[in-house]
């Protein structure tokens, strides 16, 4: 099997395991648009999660409480819940990376879900922090800019393979930055991560998705509905933190925050 210049792999006959292009094509666009739609119902579930826990007073109690701080200003302190839904979702892809293939596909269609909801319950402060307008603006941007930028990666010519371990590296470059200035509150170099990720994410959205694109040309007339149905989930969620994370570094970028 050999790759295009247009990045469209073909074979010597029919195509793959039999496949004719036609087949194949067709296919690919099924699938692509079964990974966009898992990525967006994904984002529904998780803006829905955490505007309810913004604004249902009692599912807000759940994960927050109001205390006065040093300066007599209400606060709002986060709950065992709330570190709790910070911390599970990193579990929640760890075990969907690494069982994707031991899982069925229910199994990772509900795993798929339960991270969604999760990661709405952790991303619940962003409402607390920064203006409904300003997240709302934020979040149409990032559409977009996703959006063009998974597109490029869908259709260039060019091979994005290199660009993967550049800009994994890239982004453990930015966690070790962050964590550094945890203790160094360093506004200067907070911008610089964020712009940085910026980059980075549009980069690993662009991988990705050539990604997504040559795994499916080149297996995909393998693929069962069993196979095909837990692959999409997992290349679902690879698109969806990307958004999540381009979404965030551009809301410390462009975010008005609240008024005390």
């Amino acid at each position: 099997m050999a790759l295009n210049p247009n990045n469209s792999y073909r074979t010597a006959q029919t195509g793959y395991a039999g496949y004719d292009s036609a087949a194949l094509d067709a296919g690919l666009r099924a699938y692509m648009l079964r990974v966009y739609n898992w990525m967006a119902s994904g984002l529904v579930l998780t803006g829905l999660v955490a505007y309810a826990i913004f604004a249902v007073p009692a599912l807000h109690a759940l994960f927050y409480t109001t205390r006065m701080d040093a300066a007599g200003y209400p606060v709002q302190a986060p709950t065992i819940l709330s570190y709790i839904a910070i911390f599970a979702p990193l579990g929640f892809v760890l075990v969907l990376s690494f069982g994707i293939n031991k899982l069925s596909t229910t199994a990772a269609q509900g795993l798929f879900w339960a991270f969604c909801a999760v990661m709405g319950a952790s991303l619940t402060t962003i409402l607390m922090v920064y203006t409904g307008t300003s997240v709302a603006e934020v979040f149409f941007i990032t559409a977009g800019t996703f959006a063009g930028t998974s597109l490029y990666g869908y259709t260039t010519g060019r091979d994005l393979t290199s660009w993967g371990s550049f800009f994994f590296m890239g982004l453990i470059g930015i966690i070790l930055a962050s964590v550094v200035n945890i203790f160094l509150h360093s506004s200067a170099m907070q911008f610089a991560i964020s712009v940085l990720g910026v980059f980075i994410f549009l980069g690993l959205t662009a991988y990705d998705t050539q990604r997504i694109k040559a795994s499916y040309l080149q297996f995909g007339g393998a693929y069962g509905a069993d196979m095909a149905g837990k692959r999409s989930v997992y290349d679902a969620l690879q698109l969806y933190l990307n958004f999540i994370n381009l979404f965030m570094f551009l809301l410390q970028l462009f975010g008005q925050r609240n008024q005390r």
